[in-house]
C-alpha cells in the first residue's frame, strides 16, 4: 500500500512539474485578450463609458485594442476605433497642451495608417507643430499648472512622447521624433533618479517616503513610463542619434523593474514598499509585461535572462481575469499607491493587458 502511495505521489509531483512548465500558446494568449476586450466593449454598449471618448484613460485603452487588431488580424477593432476617431471628428480634448488630452492621438496616426485619409491626422497635426514652437523653457515643478504646458509627471510619458512618435511614422516628417526626444530628455533630466532607475511621479514626490522610509515610487506610474518608452522606440528608425540613449534607460530600468517582481509575478502599487500594498495590481504589471516582452521581442533584453520575468507576469494578469472577461485588481485614477480590489477595473488596465499580450503571443511564437 505504501508502495502504491509512494508511486501516485511521484506521479502527481511529476504531472505538477510537467504542467508548471507548459508554455503558453499563442492561441491561448489571443482567446483571452478577444475575451478582456469583448467585456470592454459590452460595458460600454451595456453601461456606457464612464470617460469621455478623447480622455486619456480611453487613450490608453485604445492603444491596447490597435495591438489586438494587429496581432490578432480581427479588423473588428479596427473598424471600432475608426468609429470612435470619427465620432470625435479626430479632435484630441480641449486642454490642447497637456499631454493627457492627446493621448488619444496614438490610435489616430495608427488608423491613419491603415486607411490614409488626412482628416484622421490634421487636428493633431496642427497641434504638434504648435507643440514644437513653443519655447519649453518653463521648469517641471509642480506648480502654476504646469502640467497643462509641459510634460510634467511621469504618466506624460505614456501620454504624450507615443503620440508624437505615431505621427513621425504616420508622416515621416523627422520634426516629430525631435520633439518627442527634446520633450522626452527634459522630462527625465528632471524626475528620473539615477540611483533607482525610477522616475518620481513629479516633483512632490522628491522628499517622500513610503511607510518602510524607502522613496516612493509608484508602479502603474514607472509602467506608464515603460510603456511609454518601448512606444517611441516602436517609432524610431535604428539609425536615429538619439536612439541608443533611449535604448540604455530601457535597459536600466527593465533591470530594476525586474528585480522587484514580487513572488506572485505581479508589481504591487508601491515599488519599493510592497508589504504596505500586499495586493497584486494589474495596471503597472501589465504595462511591465508589455515593456519587457517587448524588449526580448525586438532583441534588446535577453531571452534566457528575462522571459520568466514576462512569463510569471503574463500568469498573473489571467489570474486577474473574471470569468466574463472583466479585468480585476485595477488602481483606479490616482497619481501614489493606493490600495486595490479584485473588483477595481479601468480601461487603462485594459489597454496595460492588451499590450501585454500582444507581445506575448510575439514571443511565444519567437520562442516555441
Amino acid at each position: 500500500m505504501r508502495k502504491y502511495l509512494a508511486i501516485l505521489l511521484l506521479t502527481l509531483l511529476t504531472f505538477q512539474a510537467v504542467y508548471a512548465k507548459k508554455k503558453v500558446k499563442k492561441d491561448s494568449i489571443l482567446r483571452i485578450m478577444d475575451k478582456v476586450a469583448s467585456w470592454q466593449l459590452r460595458e460600454w454598449q451595456e453601461h456606457g463609458r464612464k470617460h469621455p471618448k478623447w480622455y486619456w484613460t480611453m487613450g490608453a485603452g485604445y492603444a491596447g485594442f490597435m495591438a489586438l487588431y494587429q496581432i490578432g488580424d480581427n479588423s473588428i477593432y479596427l473598424h471600432e476605433m475608426k468609429d470612435i476617431g470619427d465620432s470625435l471628428r479626430w479632435n484630441t480634448g480641449p486642454n490642447r497642451f497637456m499631454a493627457d488630452d492627446y493621448c488619444v492621438a496614438q490610435m489616430y496616426s495608427q488608423v491613419y495608417i491603415n486607411y490614409k485619409e488626412p482628416a484622421m491626422i490634421a487636428h493633431f497635426r496642427a497641434l504638434a507643430d504648435s507643440i514644437i514652437a513653443k519655447p519649453h523653457t518653463e521648469s517641471l515643478e509642480w506648480k502654476n499648472n504646469i502640467a497643462s504646458r509641459e510634460w510634467a509627471w511621469c504618466d506624460a510619458l505614456f501620454m504624450g512622447p507615443p503620440a508624437l512618435a505615431y505621427l513621425y511614422s504616420a508622416t515621416g516628417e523627422k520634426k516629430y521624433l525631435d520633439i518627442t526626444s527634446k520633450l522626452w530628455w527634459k522630462t527625465t533630466d528632471y524626475l528620473f533618479d539615477k540611483d533607482e532607475n525610477l522616475y518620481y511621479r513629479d516633483s512632490r514626490f522628491f522628499t517622500q517616503k513610503e511607510a518602510n522610509g524607502k522613496k516612493v515610487f509608484w508602479s502603474r506610474g514607472n509602467g506608464w513610463v515603460m510603456g511609454g518608452l518601448v512606444r517611441v522606440l516602436d517609432n524610431m528608425p535604428s539609425d536615429y542619434p538619439e536612439r541608443g540613449r533611449f535604448v540604455e534607460l530601457y535597459q536600466k530600468m527593465a533591470e530594476k523593474i525586474a528585480s522587484l517582481q514580487n513572488r506572485d509575478g505581479t508589481w504591487h502599487a508601491a515599488l519599493l514598499d510592497p508589504k504596505s500594498y500586499p495586493v497584486k495590481e494589474a495596471s503597472g504589471t501589465g504595462f511591465y509585461c508589455y515593456a519587457l516582452a517587448y524588449g526580448i521581442n525586438k532583441g534588446l533584453l535577453p531571452y534566457d535572462k528575462y522571459h520568466k520575468v514576462v512569463e510569471k507576469a503574463w500568469k498573473a494578469l489571467m489570474g486577474c481575469v473574471q470569468p466574463d472577461g472583466k479585468l480585476g485588481y485595477v488602481q483606479q485614477i490616482g497619481e501614489k499607491p493606493e490600495k486595490v480590489t479584485g473588483d477595481d477595473t479601468e480601461v487603462y488596465g485594459v489597454g496595460a493587458f492588451l499590450l501585454a499580450g500582444s507581445e506575448m503571443a510575439k514571443m511565444v511564437a519567437l520562442h516555441p
